[in-house]
């Protein structure tokens, strides 16, 4: 079972999501995915994956998680001790996001998307200062990446299974390429 964890302000219909979700149909395994819409209280969105999942063992379960989902599939993998593939996550969002605390529109939607200043502290109780076991994780990380830096991101993950994008930007637009090498980590490799 996969688990996606979208971005910050994001949604189930982002473009990673739809393409993971694309190629586990086409390999017939569609059925195999969870994609929650995420509140915008980290607390509130943690207890809801953590409901979605907690019937799975760690050894069937994997979590993929982009930008700030990657910071929550982090906490998830270390919680559960699953595996996590991580899309240009978040590293230390508390530094990036109280400028972002306020009413806003979601990226996919009209939806009003509220990020409150309590948000701050629960992201505080989710932070993993330091992986514990690198073998765990799978890092795609962009060079180009306008939002994050990259290098925060390698530094993080350090031992984990990495792959740096020459290039690219935040959101990935190439990600078809590289989904398979994604799913091959979380288990879901596709047929020969």
């Amino acid at each position: 079972m996969i688990l996606y964890l979208h971005g910050f302000r994001s949604s189930p219909r982002s473009f990673k999501t739809r393409v993971v979700a694309d190629r586990m149909k086409a390999l017939g395994r569609g059925n195999e995915l969870i994609c929650p819409q995420l509140p915008a209280s980290p607390k509130q969105a943690m207890e809801l994956a953590l409901s979605l999942v907690e019937r799975y063992p760690a050894n069937e379960l994997a979590v993929i998680g982009s930008s700030l989902g990657g910071f929550y599939a982090t906490w998830l993998a270390e919680r559960l001790g699953c595996r996590a593939a991580l899309l240009n996550p978040a590293v230390n969002p508390l530094k990036d996001l109280e400028k972002h605390v306020g009413v806003t529109t979601a990226w996919h939607s009209d939806e009003p998307f509220e990020f409150k200043r309590e948000y701050i502290d629960e992201l505080a109780a989710l932070r993993i200062a330091r992986i514990t076991r690198p073998e765990r994780y799978y890092l795609l990380a962009a060079t180009g990446d306008e939002v994050l830096d990259y290098r925060d991101m390698v530094a993080h993950y350090q031992g984990a299974q990495q792959h740096v994008i020459e290039g690219s930007d935040h959101a990935i637009p190439e990600f078809a390429q590289y989904v398979d090498e994604v799913l091959a980590f979380c288990g879901m490799e596709a047929p020969r």
